[in-house]
C-alpha cells in the first residue's frame, strides 16, 4: 500500500531553514530594484551617522581619541540595521522609502540579533560578491544571507 508520508519531506516551519509560505505576487514585485535602492540610502545614512559620531568624538576629546578610535561605519552599521529592521517598520529608512519591509519567514518582526546578523551577513558577503546572485536562482528572491538569517524581504503592504 502507498504512505505519502513517507515519501515526502516535511520542512521546518520555524528557523533558519523554514519554507516560506506562498505569497502573492505583488509581495516580490521589484524587491531586488527596491533592496539595491535602499541599500544605496541607507549607506549614506550609515556615512553620515559615522562621520557624526566620529566629529563629535573627536571634538570631546580634544583630538585625542584619533589615536583609539576603530573604524566607526560597521559599528554604526550594525546597530542601525538591527534597531531599525527589529523596530516597529520593519526596515531602515531606505527600505521605508522603497516600500519594503524585512520579516521572519513565518511572518512577524525580526529580532534585534536576527537582524544584526543579517547585516553582517550581507557585509560579509560583498567580499564574494557572486553569492549575491543567488536571488536570481530563488523564487521568493531571498539572497544568502537572507535563507541563512530565516528572513524574507516583501513588498509593503501586500
Amino acid at each position: 500500500m502507498f504512505d505519502p508520508t513517507l515519501t515526502t519531506r516535511t520542512y521546518p516551519q520555524t528557523g533558519a531553514y523554514a519554507m516560506p509560505p506562498v505569497l502573492p505576487r505583488e509581495a516580490l514585485a521589484g524587491v531586488r530594484t527596491r533592496r539595491i535602492l535602499a541599500l544605496f540610502i541607507d549607506l549614506i545614512i550609515v556615512g553620515f551617522l559615522a562621520f557624526a559620531l566620529w566629529l563629535a568624538l573627536t571634538v570631546a576629546t580634544l583630538g585625542l581619541a584619533l589615536f583609539i578610535l576603530p573604524p566607526l561605519f560597521p559599528f554604526v552599521a550594525f546597530f542601525y540595521n538591527g534597531f531599525s529592521v527589529s523596530g516597529r517598520h520593519g526596515g531602515t529608512i531606505g527600505m521605508r522609502m522603497m516600500d519594503i519591509e524585512m520579516q521572519v519567514v513565518g511572518g512577524g518582526r525580526v529580532p534585534f540579533i536576527i537582524a544584526a546578523i543579517h547585516a553582517v551577513l550581507f557585509y560579509f558577503s560583498w567580499m564574494f560578491p557572486p553569492i549575491l546572485l543567488v536571488s536570481l536562482f530563488t523564487h521568493d528572491k531571498r539572497c544568502l544571507h537572507d535563507i541563512f538569517s530565516g528572513v524574507i524581504v516583501l513588498r509593503r503592504p501586500y
